[in-house]
This record gives C-alpha cells, sequence and structure tokens, in this order.
C-alpha cells in the first residue's frame, strides 16, 4: 500500500452522498428498562436525493418467487410505486430496460467488511474480541471502518444492504448490524433505520480452539455448552432484575447482559455461526431451555440433515453454495444444501445465500445461480425467480428488516438492481444499482462510481475509461 493513499484518509464518501442527521430508534417505539440503550449509536441514516425514475419494458424477478416479462417499474420518493404495463411516462425520467432485468438489492446476511477491512493488515484486523469466551458486550459496529474500500466493490455487484457481524472466535461474540450500502463518514448515518442488532453465537471448533490452546474452557464441545447455559442462567436473573419495580433492587448495568437480555424480550436476533446438524439441534434444544429464539444458522454445512427440524422451527439457514472441505467440521458438504433446506416441509425451508467474504459478497448472484443448478440437478425444480429469494427477501427476513426492503413490492423501499441480463448468468453484470430510489451506481458513467479518498492515488480517475 503506498504512503500516498494512506495520507488520503482525511475525507471519505461516495460520490453524491449527502450529509444525514435523522434519528431512528433500533428498536421502534419499546419503553425501555434502562433509558438510553435504544437511543445509543442510533441510525441517523437519511436516502440521498432522488427523481422519479420509471424502467421501461423490463423483466423482472421480485425476489418472492414472481416473474414478471416486459413490464414497467416506477419509482419516486425512494419507494416502488408501481408495476404494471405501459406506466405513463410523464413528469418522470424514463430508463429504456428492454431485454434486461430487474431484481431487488441483494442483501448479504454474513459479512465482515468494514470490521476485517481491506487492505487485510493486522492493525484493521477488529472482528473478533478473542479475549474472553463470552464478550457479548462489544458491537460490530463500533469496530466498523467507513473508509473499507469493499463496500464499494460489493454496490457494484448489487449489494444494497449487508449484515456486519463479530467473528466466530467467541460463544457469544457480541453485537451484529445491518447497514445500507451507502457510505459515509460516521458510522451511524449508515446504519439501517429500524433494523435490529443481532447477537452472534458460535459452536463447533472455533471457540474451543482459541480457549482451549489458552489452557482455558471451552476447551470441549461440552465446554461449549456449558458455556452458553451458564451465560444464559445469569442473563435470565439479570432481566429478572431489571424488571424491579423498585430502582433500588436493579442490578448494576452491565453491558454484555443488555445483549443478552435484549435477545431474551425478543428484541434482538441471534445469528449463529454453526456446521454440523447435531451441534444446531443442540442450539435449537438451548434456546428452548431459556425461552429465546434461533434466527438462522449461518454457514451451515451439514443443515439438509436436519432440513425438516429447522423448517418445523422456522429457523433460516445461510449457507455457501459449494465452499466446504477446509476444516473438520465442514468435511459432510453435499452441493444440494441450500436447495434442500429450501425445499423441506414442501418449500417451507427459509434457505440463503451469504458470503463470509469481502470476494464472495461481489457476485452473490452467480453463487445462487451453482447452488440453484445443483439443486435441479438433485431433482429438484427450482426457478430462477424461487431461487432470486435466497439471496433478497430471505436475507432480508433473517435481518428483521423484510417489512422495509428484500422485494419488489408497492411501498417498499426501492433498492433495486438493472442487470444487463438475466443475473443467473455469468456474463450479466449490474448496470444500475439504486439504494431508496436514488442511483448509487452506474456502470456506464464514471461519475456515478464510488471511489473512496482511500483509493485516491491508486486507481486512475476513470473519467476517460472505455466502459
Amino acid at each position: 500500500m503506498k504512503k500516498t493513499a494512506l495520507l488520503s484518509l482525511l475525507l471519505f464518501t461516495f460520490i453524491g452522498c449527502s450529509e444525514s442527521f435523522d434519528v431512528d430508534l433500533p428498536f421502534g417505539e419499546k419503553e425501555s428498562i434502562n433509558p438510553g440503550i435504544e437511543n445509543a449509536f442510533a441510525s441517523t441514516y437519511k436516502p440521498m436525493q432522488s427523481e422519479p425514475v420509471l424502467f421501461k419494458s423490463a423483466n423482472i424477478y421480485d425476489g418472492l418467487g414472481g416473474e414478471y416479462f416486459n413490464y414497467d417499474l416506477l419509482i419516486s420518493d425512494g419507494k416502488i410505486s408501481e408495476l404494471g404495463k405501459s406506466l405513463s411516462e410523464e413528469g418522470v425520467l424514463v430508463v429504456d430496460a428492454s431485454n434486461k432485468w430487474i431484481t431487488p438489492g441483494i442483501i448479504d446476511i454474513h459479512s465482515h467488511m468494514g470490521v476485517y477491512s481491506a487492505p487485510g493488515v493486522s492493525t484493521s484486523s477488529d472482528g473478533n474480541e478473542a479475549t474472553s469466551p463470552v464478550t457479548a458486550e462489544v458491537w460490530a459496529e463500533h469496530s466498523l471502518w467507513t473508509q473499507d474500500p469493499q463496500f464499494a466493490l460489493a454496490l457494484k455487484g448489487g449489494v444494497t444492504s449487508f449484515h456486519v457481524l463479530p467473528g466466530s472466535a467467541n460463544l457469544f461474540g457480541g453485537r451484529g448490524t445491518t447497514f445500507k450500502n451507502i457510505s459515509q463518514n460516521i458510522i451511524q448515518a449508515m446504519k439501517f433505520p429500524d433494523a435490529p442488532h443481532s447477537l452472534k453465537m458460535a459452536c463447533g471448533e472455533n471457540p474451543k480452539r482459541v480457549y482451549g490452546n489458552r489452557k482455558q474452557s471451552p476447551s470441549t464441545r461440552m465446554g461449549n455448552m456449558a458455556g452458553y447455559r451458564n451465560a444464559w442462567i445469569d442473563a435470565v436473573e439479570y432481566t429478572d432484575g431489571m424488571n424491579e419495580t423498585d430502582p433500588d433492587r436493579r442490578p448494576t448495568r452491565d453491558l454484555g447482559m443488555d445483549t443478552l437480555m435484549g435477545v431474551l424480550n425478543g428484541e434482538i436476533l441471534i445469528q449463529n455461526h454453526c456446521y454440523r446438524a447435531e451441534e444446531m439441534a443442540m442450539m435449537i434444544e438451548l434456546s428452548k431451555e431459556f425461552n429465546y429464539k434461533v434466527t438462522t444458522f449461518h454457514h451451515a454445512v451439514e443443515a439438509y440433515k436436519i432440513a425438516d427440524l429447522l423448517a418445523d422451527e422456522g429457523i433460516c439457514a445461510a449457507m455457501w453454495a459449494d465452499w466446504w472441505g477446509f476444516k473438520h467440521e465442514a468435511y459432510d458438504m453435499v452441493q444440494a444444501n441450500i436447495a434442500i433446506i429450501d425445499q423441506a416441509r414442501n418449500g417451507t425451508g427459509c434457505a440463503i445465500v451469504h458470503s463470509d467474504d469481502a470476494v464472495g459478497i461481489q457476485h452473490l448472484n452467480q453463487e445462487a445461480s451453482k447452488a440453484m443448478a445443483a439443486g435441479n440437478r438433485a431433482g429438484y425444480d427450482i426457478s430462477k425467480a424461487h431461487a432470486m429469494r435466497w439471496i433478497t427477501s430471505n436475507p432480508a427476513k433473517a435481518a428483521g428488516i423484510l417489512d422495509q426492503t428484500g422485494s419488489i413490492e408497492i411501498g417498499k423501499d426501492a433498492d433495486v438492481v438493472l442487470w444487463t441480463g438475466n443475473p443467473f448468468s455469468i456474463y450479466s453484470r449490474a448496470e444500475k444499482v439504486l439504494v431508496d430510489g436514488a442511483l448509487a451506481f452506474d456502470m456506464n458513467d464514471p461519475t456515478v462510481q464510488p471511489i473512496t479518498d482511500f483509493d485516491l492515488g491508486i486507481i486512475q480517475p476513470q473519467t476517460n475509461r472505455a466502459q
């Protein structure tokens, strides 16, 4: 990395981004036991300015399994306004989308962008607070580097929202946060309004390896389970204490217990790193013991073995299309894993294609295509329109933001991508990416191709580059 580039970090913004001051509470209107918890580090995200846009004669996947040919899509005031045939062109910017495809913006439920930022140097390795098996007190957003060039690369791949998690060194790794892919100078200005926090948990090899090597607990999988249970016992007592009507009888505020209490109160979603089938089943039993809900199992290489159980429990599985075998608990993989989860219990399963990787996030559409092809080879009949759910509405559901984004429905945020061809083709590219109806990336317009100040001096000006 050139020193000149490292010295160019004073300012950072995507071209065209606006300042942001509106405040939204992450948990809505719920009254807080501890005043100020919900207000702490609240979103100040404000959409960029936009104008009404009419995409004409597009082919559309709505992210819910619907497929529309030669349809018009009207976007106004940052929202999906109208979907139909021969919509009026009066007073709007018209974009000819003939022979092109429109989809909801891609959402990655498992990202470490910003906390394991580029360039990958030790001073920016901020994803794991590997100092104790239980670090529920930390928040991934407090490590986020807003100048990470990876945000722009993901945007060029059609990613409009992403969920950033701590790493998997700990039994309880801390809080995760969802972001709109419009980078700003401050973290709160990127936070997705009203999106719930998550709690990252990890089972299996990672926590027992990290702490067992230090001659402390956990060093086994049974040590993992004991560690979870002890923490939840403390969290139940803390929650009961915080519910005391007499303030003098409430415990001293504890940041880690605040997070666990948020899970018990249904305000914080569990995102659980877990590979093996029997361990996922045990984590479900653990959730029943302490009366909380697992939202998603991540990586879930052996999810296919318990597909019906996951569907019955309403738990999503976020998986890779074909990455496996890099450690012992990742050996027992089948390429139809995603399709099997999707088709469980008459198609009621919740399958997600995730990245966990700064390169993979740039082509999640292709990863979904690989997973769909593997499922169809295994004998399932999965359409492209259906598979689009794996990178749009299903991750939105897992992040708790499906009411706002993840599908092309009237009234939802206009987070959409115009593709040069069918997005399941390796030859298709994201031509235009809109976030809340504002053009955030345009393949054919160098002035709407985000370049960070960190990149200056490395990337040559693109004003004369042939597209």
